[in-house]
C-alpha cells in the first residue's frame, strides 16, 4: 500500500527539525543548514502543519521542541543517517558499493592497513572508508556497516568473524625496578599500575593467572596503547602491554619484563557487523578476504 504523503515529509524539512533540536536554536541550525533563519522557521512550520500536531513552542525569541518532537527527532535522525549513507554509496562508489569501518587505533595501524593494498588489489571496485573508535557503539545510530572490536563477540543483534588472540605481559622501565625487588607476581601491586580505559579488567585477569586474589587494581588510566607506551617509558608505571608491542622497546632495553613471560589475554578481536546487513555485497566482500588473512598467528595489539 501506498503510504500517505502526509506522513512522507519532505528531507529539508526533517532536516531542519532535527538541526534544531541538536543545536538548540533555529539561528545555529540556519548557520549549519546555510540557510536563513526564516527559512527554517518556514519548514519548521510546514512540518508542524502538515504532520497536524505542534512540534514546539516560543520562549521569547526561542523555539524549543516540545517532548513528543524531541523522541520523533530520535527516530528521524536515525533514518537521515540511512539515507545519507545510501546515497554516499551510490555516489562514491555505483558499481562495487563501499564499506563503512570503525576501527580500533593500533590494530587498525599495525595489522589491517598494511595488508589492505591487497584487498585493494582483489576489489577495486569496493571503496573502504575507515573511521577509528575506541568504545562498541549501537551500529542503529553510527553510520558503520561494520567494526573491528576486542573483546567477546557479544554484541546484541550481530554476527562476527573472529581475527586474533592476544599475549600480554607487564612491562615498565628499568628505572622503575631500580632499588626493589620483585620475586612473585603479587610484588607488582606495591609498583605504580598503568590502565587500558578500555580493558578495566585486565590486570586482575593477569592476576588471576598467578592465583594472586585482587579486588581492585588502581593507577593512572589511559585510553590508548600509544600513551600508556609512554607513560611506562618515562618510568610513571607497569603497563600491560601486548607483547609484539612491547617487543621492539624490550630488544633496545628502554622498556623491561617486570615479571614473567606472556599470558593471553581474555577475549579477541573480531570483525563484527549487523546480521541485517549478513548480504551486503561489498562486506561479504570484505569479510571473506579477512577471513584468509587470519591464517597467520601474529599476535597483535589495538
Amino acid at each position: 500500500m501506498q503510504p500517505s504523503r502526509r506522513f512522507l515529509p519532505s528531507i529539508a524539512s526533517l532536516t531542519a527539525l532535527e538541526a534544531l533540536e541538536r543545536l538548540g536554536s533555529a539561528t545555529a541550525a540556519a548557520e549549519a543548514l546555510s540557510l536563513t533563519q526564516s527559512a527554517v522557521s518556514r519548514q519548521l512550520s510546514a512540518l508542524e502543519d502538515q504532520l497536524g500536531v505542534p512540534l514546539f513552542m516560543r520562549d521569547g525569541r526561542r523555539m524549543v521542541l516540545t517532548a513528543e518532537a524531541v523522541d520523533y527527532v530520535v527516530s528521524i535522525r536515525s533514518a537521515l543517517q540511512q539515507i545519507t549513507q545510501a546515497s554516499l554509496k551510490l555516489t562514491v562508489n555505483p558499481s562495487g558499493g563501499s564499506l563503512n569501518l570503525a576501527i580500533l587505533p593500533t590494530f587498525g595501524m599495525r595489522w589491517l592497513v598494511p595488508r589492505l593494498p591487497d584487498f585493494a588489489r582483489a576489489h577495486p571496485e569496493v571503496t573502504l572508508n575507515l573511521s577509528t573508535r575506541l568504545q562498541p557503539f549501537n551500529f542503529a545510530t553510527e553510520v558503520f556497516d561494520a567494526a573491528i572490536h576486542f573483546g567477546e563477540s557479544d554484541w546484541p543483534g550481530t554476527d562476527s568473524l573472529k581475527l586474533k588472540t592476544e599475549s600480554v605481559l607487564p612491562v615498565c622501565a628499568p628505572s622503575l625496578l631500580q632499588g626493589r625487588t620483585v620475586a612473585k607476581p603479587a610484588d607488582l601491586l606495591e609498583l605504580p599500575m598503568l590502565h587500558i580505559e578500555t580493558r578495566p579488567d585486565a590486570w586482575p585477569a593477569w592476576f588471576a593467572v598467578y592465583n594472586v586474589a585482587t579486588e581492585r587494581v588502581t593507577g593512572m588510566i589511559y585510553d590508548q596503547f600509544s600513551t600508556i607506551t609512554q607513560a611506562a617509558l618515562h618510568g610513571l608505571g607497569v603497563a600491560l602491554l601486548p607483547d609484539y608491542l612491547a617487543e621492539q622497546d624490550l630488544a633496545a632495553g628502554r622498556l623491561v619484563s617486570a615479571w614473567g613471560g606472556s599470558t593471553q589475554s581474555p577475549g579477541a578481536y573480531h570483525l563484527v557487523w549487523p546480521a541485517s546487513k549478513t548480504r551486503d555485497a561489498a562486506l561479504f566482500k570484505f569479510r571473506s578476504w579477512l577471513a584468509d588473512q587470519t591464517e597467520d598467528e601474529d599476535l597483535l595489539p589495538r
